[in-house]
């Protein structure tokens, strides 16, 4: 069975560019436009793993991980940043919230695929 993939971003072309990657690479793919609806999807289906951009309307990317830290069913699961944001500080904030890895935009789908493939196989 494929894994389950939950990107939210809340710029339509990357996560059409997300998923487009990710499903050529054969990962069953689901797509929110802000933390709200990312949060509402990921208490409705287990996902394998969340990818979340940081700056969008309503949830940003760190409250959206910290939200879903704080249930069991994501305790383990990798949740990868994928942002402009590329600060040292920003990163700090992301590891401090759960997030187990940082993507700068714009990402090489190569390297998200080998980073994907790394954290679920």
């Amino acid at each position: 069975m494929p894994k389950k993939i939950l990107t939210v971003d809340d710029s339509a072309s990357i996560r059409q560019m997300v998923s487009f990657t990710l499903k050529s690479a054969g990962y069953d793919v689901a797509e929110a436009v802000d933390g709200n609806a990312g949060l509402s999807k990921a208490q409705g289906t287990q996902f394998d793993l969340v990818l979340t951009d940081q700056n969008m309307p309503g949830m940003d990317g760190l409250t959206l991980i910290r939200s879903l830290r704080k249930q069991p069913s994501y305790n383990a699961t990798p949740i990868l940043m994928l942002t402009t944001e590329s600060s040292d500080q920003m990163k700090a904030l992301g590891r401090a919230a759960g997030a187990s890895g940082w993507l700068v935009k714009p990402f090489d789908p190569q390297k998200l695929l080998d980073v994907v493939k790394r954290l679920v196989g």
